[in-house]
């Protein structure tokens, strides 16, 4: 059975065919399998962005499709930036912006609580689906750190390790990461129903 990715990242499809590479005989990008879509992500909350994008390109493809919303969730902030972690500053994906915007509003805040989500389904072409999410626990830093990954990942410090997201090796951060621990919590899902 094929999946394919509702994104072109070709990080995430290293990371998925880790994780669910035993349960798809392929698991290609949009733009491996010849698709080019754009879904309007206008869901109240990363599980209703997945799940429109994921059920949009299962019904154009006629494949299962996989894909997954995240961000960055403060307490002190009521939960933003929330689904608008990519545009918290106004333009898309400009990671220094959002960092700088970020770090602004927690000026002299002293719960500085935060959680990566990342919210997974796999939409299948006949309309049903699995979903998972997955959480990754820090609080934020006075200033940036580290040079891996992306996003806010140089501002999550992580007590248990002592460093940033952004100071983990790819490997260790893909292991205990939002993402990595909600394709593992999915792939147990799809092995209950196997």
């Amino acid at each position: 059975m094929k999946l394919i990715l509702a994104s072109n990242n070709a990080h995430k499809l290293r990371e998925i065919k880790e994780i669910l590479g035993g349960r798809f005989e392929e698991i290609v990008t949009l733009r491996e399998a010849g698709i080019e879509h754009e879904t309007v992500e206008d869901g109240e909350t990363f599980l209703e962005n997945a799940r429109k994008k994921a059920h949009e390109i299962a019904e154009i493809s006629g494949c299962c499709a996989l894909a997954d919303d995240s961000g960055l969730c403060v307490d002190a902030l009521g939960g933003a930036p929330g689904v608008h972690s990519a545009r918290f500053a106004g333009e898309h994906g400009n990671d220094e912006a959002n960092n700088a915007l970020l770090l602004d509003k927690l000026r002299g805040v002293e719960n500085r609580a935060a959680h990566f989500t990342c919210a997974i389904v796999l939409a299948r072409p006949d309309g049903s689906e699995v979903s998972a999410e997955g959480y990754f626990p820090g609080v934020i830093t006075e200033e940036p750190a580290g040079e891996n990954g992306f996003g806010y990942d140089p501002l999550l410090f992580l007590p248990e390790y002592g460093c940033t997201s952004a100071q983990l090796a790819p490997e260790e951060k893909n292991r205990i990461s939002h993402r990595g621990k909600a394709l593992r919590a999915l792939l147990e899902k799809l092995d209950g129903q196997a």
